[in-house]
């Protein structure tokens, strides 16, 4: 046993009735600071005894038996044979290495613990969603409870409150920052001030989630950072029934914030650039279009993707001021197709709207757009048809320009279908302009129909390859004598769509002005106003 009383580390003789018989230096130093109740009846620790009774019994050593801690150290236990049946354990110390175990174990939690956030916080794009998300998995991985202070609006800030296994609510309220320590700096992105910083009794009532009602022990408040301005503060709350914050665990708390500060702010950003989105849109999308001072308009735009809702074809109708005035009417194609060629869409939409006043003149209304396209940075032009629009008696007075663009077509009551006599330069490509108007009646019940090439140019037909063409355009408008202006171009729309199937096409736009005064019908105009709800351009 010499070697045994001179190893560094405790050995214990323990005979075949579990007792305690002999133990070296080290063992008997380990074994002085432990509690004398933390050892069994022969003297050893309770794991060490229940190692050696299941050696005797079995013959066999169990390896995962054989480890325990004794004086707040972890040892494994390794038997040999001794003298008279007795047994020799070797306690080799691995303390060192649990830790380490149990550090990494912790770590892989945590880590698995932030993918499944991440995860979840960047499922969605909605800023309420995120929020929710955040401190539902707050209250239920990190503390008891947990409040999302978002950035102010004005002198308000929305709370959402969380509690582990409780409800989600919400609420707006006046938050003093200054109140609570660290709040304010958190707010304005500056770290968080240490949890032992922070006195729990001093909370405001806005700060503890409804039906919280326990005694605070620990608080954390930190900042949820965002891209350049901060996504708000997360507020952890842990019951005094409980230990409080570690310092590792405020450094968790912050790795969580990091990963929801970083979903919430995508999600505002993405819901502030929806939202120009949406108002830029609504200025590019074809308008709605009605019945103006008894005659009915009608129109209907295809974008080149099924998937856009705009691209270079337009129509504006804008109403004189009165019946006796003259309606001005626009249906233009720009070159290309896609978000640019709208960009210049709405920028000659705008030009012509603020060309209004001189509208009566075609001519002079085209140069000045010209002008303005030959002035700016975009090297696209555009075609364009120019109607001026009046009612007189039972007829429909019309003046047409197309300035390079298709000659529009009346369709007259008996069914003959006119190519109007008008022509022109494109517009924004050359310096000088020329076009040359026409001037055409249309009698009740008779349409004059504006399109662009999109419609002719469609690709299809049974072997997928040949255009519609003008020819197939104008016998299908045969058929659409004394049809409404709606009809007409929900007629056009859906032959084109039937010869292109599913092949690819340029954006297709149509626009029908119809002398609808015809009878007693629904079209019929009292005292040159509307008579029937608008009708709306089909998108």
């Amino acid at each position: 046993m010499g070697a045994a009383w001179s190893a560094p580390c405790p050995v214990l003789v323990v005979d075949a009735g579990g007792t305690l018989v002999e133990a070296n230096p080290a063992a008997h130093s380990l074994f002085s600071h432990q509690s004398g109740n933390d050892f069994a009846e022969g003297g050893l620790p309770h794991w060490l005894a229940t190692a050696h009774g299941s050696l005797r019994a079995t013959g066999t050593p169990s390896a995962a038996a054989a480890s325990g801690a004794v004086a707040g150290r972890t040892f494994a236990a390794h038997p040999s044979p001794g003298e008279g049946g007795s047994v020799v354990w070797w306690l080799v110390e691995d303390t060192d290495l649990r830790s380490a175990q149990q550090a990494l174990l912790g770590e892989r939690e945590r880590t698995a613990l932030l993918a499944d956030i991440s995860g979840a916080l960047l499922s969605s794009l909605n800023v309420d969603r995120c929020t929710e998300v955040t401190a539902r998995m707050a209250a239920d991985h990190l503390a008891d409870a947990a409040v999302i202070v978002a950035p102010a609006r004005g002198r308000r800030h929305s709370l959402t409150y969380a509690r582990a296994g409780g409800a989600l609510s919400r609420t707006v309220a006046q938050v003093e920052a200054a109140a609570v320590p660290g709040l304010a700096e958190a707010l304005q992105g500056f770290p968080p001030v240490p949890t032992r910083w922070i006195d729990p009794d001093g909370l405001p009532e806005w700060a503890l989630p409804p039906g919280f009602d326990g005694p605070i022990g620990s608080v954390i408040i930190t900042p949820l950072p965002g891209h350049g301005v901060p996504a708000g503060v997360l507020i952890l709350l842990r019951a005094g029934t409980r230990r409080a914050f570690t310092d590792g665990e405020e450094v968790f708390a912050g790795l969580f914030a990091a990963r929801a500060g970083a979903a919430l702010s995508a999600a505002r950003l993405y819901a502030e650039q929806a939202t120009i989105t949406a108002t830029l849109l609504r200025e590019l999308l074809p308008p709605r279009l009605e019945r103006v001072h008894g005659v009915e308009y009608a129109g209907a735009f295809r974008a080149s993707q099924d998937h856009e809702l705009v691209g270079g074809d337009f129509y504006d109708v804008h109403p004189g001021a009165d019946p006796t005035k003259e309606t001005f009417v626009v249906l233009g194609d720009v070159a290309g197709k896609g978000l640019e060629a709208a960009v210049l869409t709405g920028k000659i939409r705008s030009v012509l709207h603020a060309l209004l006043p001189l509208s009566g003149d075609h001519r002079q209304v085209l140069t000045l757009l010209n002008n303005a396209l030959l002035d700016s940075h975009h090297t696209r032009f555009a075609t364009l048809v120019l109607a001026s629009v009046r009612r007189r008696a039972d007829q429909v007075e019309l003046r047409l320009t197309s300035a390079g663009h298709l000659p529009p077509l009346i369709i007259r009551g008996d069914g003959r279908v006119e190519e109007a006599d008008t022509g022109g330069t494109l517009v924004g490509a050359l310096p000088e302009i020329t076009a040359r108007s026409a001037d055409v009646v249309l009698a009740p019940g008779e349409t004059c129909l504006l399109y662009t090439d999109g419609v002719t140019e469609a690709r299809g037909g049974p072997l997928g390859d040949q255009l519609y063409g003008e020819a197939r355009l104008q016998a299908a408008l045969r058929e659409c004598a004394r049809m409404p202006a709606g009809a007409v171009v929900e007629r056009v729309q859906m032959l084109a769509a039937q010869w292109l199937g599913d092949g690819s096409h340029d954006d297709l736009a149509t626009l029908a002005i119809t002398n609808s005064a015809v009878g007693d019908g629904p079209g019929r105009v009292v005292d040159g106003h509307r008579d029937r709800p608008a009708r709306r351009a089909r998108r």
